[in-house]
């Protein structure tokens, strides 16, 4: 059975690290205002996709 390298994993688990700091350090410059306007750009809601939403094959509502 092989033994486990633990060097490999450490040197993993610092990039992780770094890495994150660094989505940090850019979501922190960015502002927080922009941080909801990117995340909105990515991810852009399907049509219909809401309950109550204009577009979609639901009839309009009697009343």
């Amino acid at each position: 059975m092989a033994t486990p390298n633990y060097g490999y994993e450490k040197r993993q688990r610092e990039l992780a690290k770094k890495r994150k700091a660094e989505e940090k350090k850019q979501k922190k410059l960015l502002g927080p205002a922009s941080n909801d306007a990117g995340a909105s750009q990515e991810d852009p809601p399907e049509a219909g996709a809401e309950a109550g939403s204009p577009s979609g094959n639901a009839p309009p509502p009697a009343g």
